[in-house]
């Protein structure tokens, strides 16, 4: 166990520390740059902290890119579901929030549960995450724009600059695509991985490139439930002596994945010949829709976990 543990609270401009060390507290606040980020390991290295546990939330690139220095610093890094933060809070009966209140709570419910250690994913995966990530960004942008293209009212010069902007977006989106199919092409690992997830019927190139991007080591996970446990897709019961709630997804996982299997999902209830059996059990047997769909999502994980971690493509038969 490090004698020194760090919490961090991270926000979109500004990160907030709290260092805990021989029972003595240290705060101190950071821009969220990469200078801020120099500047929280040099900080660290003028009070003599050693090698530091640093804790933060999970807050995608705010909280992966302040992660990553310390971690090549030399320090030990954990970055935990905000989920849990919350549940903590709650037990120490945590009545204030602010930055610093929140830093010194990561700070010592890192100390009090030592989380597991993170690794940050090689240079060529955090390409394909950031190239992925942008694509996702930059489509939905193109939803936003073609939707206020089709809005009432609008004047020519708004519709002029409209299509416009979807003529940027459209050779930009196109650019990326084109750059992450060959990141992906380049590297024999995610290549060979890209093209098992393609045998799964209702698995695209877009989806299989997305799951690369948000599970590269999908194969490393210990069991299938393991991995929709990480998305989120596991059941979350409810009951209070004789009150019993819905079973619903616990959501509590990469919400990224879940959103990148929706669509697929409902490809593979009509086309892939075991998924479709599958659902139709279920909608045979009075299930709601929409947990037929999220037992779908789960199969189809489980398929794409199959896959990678065997090696072999799918065998299972095309539907008709």
């Amino acid at each position: 166990m490090n004698s020194s543990v760090l919490g961090l609270d991270v926000g979109k401009y500004k990160i907030s520390a709290c260092l805990l060390r021989e029972n003595k507290k240290r705060d101190k606040t950071f821009s969220n740059t990469a200078a801020g980020h120099t500047a929280v390991v040099q900080w660290l290295e003028q009070n003599n902290a050693g090698s530091v546990h640093a804790c933060l939330e999970s807050t995608g690139g705010f909280s992966e890119a302040l992660a990553t220095a310390l971690h090549d610093a030399g320090h030990q890094v954990s970055i935990v579901n905000p989920s849990r933060i919350k549940a903590f809070a709650k037990t120490e009966m945590v009545r204030t929030k602010t930055d610093k209140v929140d830093a010194a709570l990561i700070a010592r419910f890192c100390q009090k549960h030592e989380p597991a250690p993170w690794t940050p994913p090689p240079a060529e995966i955090r390409e394909i995450q950031g190239l992925s990530r942008r694509l996702d960004a930059l489509i939905d942008m193109r939803a936003q724009e073609a939707n206020r293209l089709e809005a009432p009212g609008n004047v020519d010069a708004v519709r002029a600059s409209i299509r416009q902007t979807l003529e940027w977006l459209d050779a930009e989106i196109a650019k990326i695509q084109k750059q992450l199919h060959e990141r992906v092409d380049d590297d024999p690992d995610p290549r060979n991985k890209r093209d098992l997830l393609l045998s799964i019927e209702g698995i695209g190139g877009r989806t299989a490139e997305r799951l690369l991007a948000e599970m590269p080591h999908l194969e490393e996970f210990r069991t299938a439930k393991a991995v929709a446990a990480y998305i989120g897709l596991s059941p979350r019961h409810w009951q209070s002596g004789t009150l019993r709630a819905r079973t619903r997804i616990s959501k509590i996982g990469n919400s990224r994945i879940r959103g990148a299997l929706y669509w697929p999902t409902i490809v593979a209830m009509r086309k892939n010949a075991s998924i479709r059996r599958f659902s139709q059990r279920l909608i045979a047997a009075g299930k709601p829709m929409m947990l037929v769909i999220t037992a779908a999502m789960r199969k189809l994980v489980c398929l794409a976990y199959a896959v990678v971690r065997s090696g072999c493509p799918s065998v299972a038969p095309r539907a008709a």
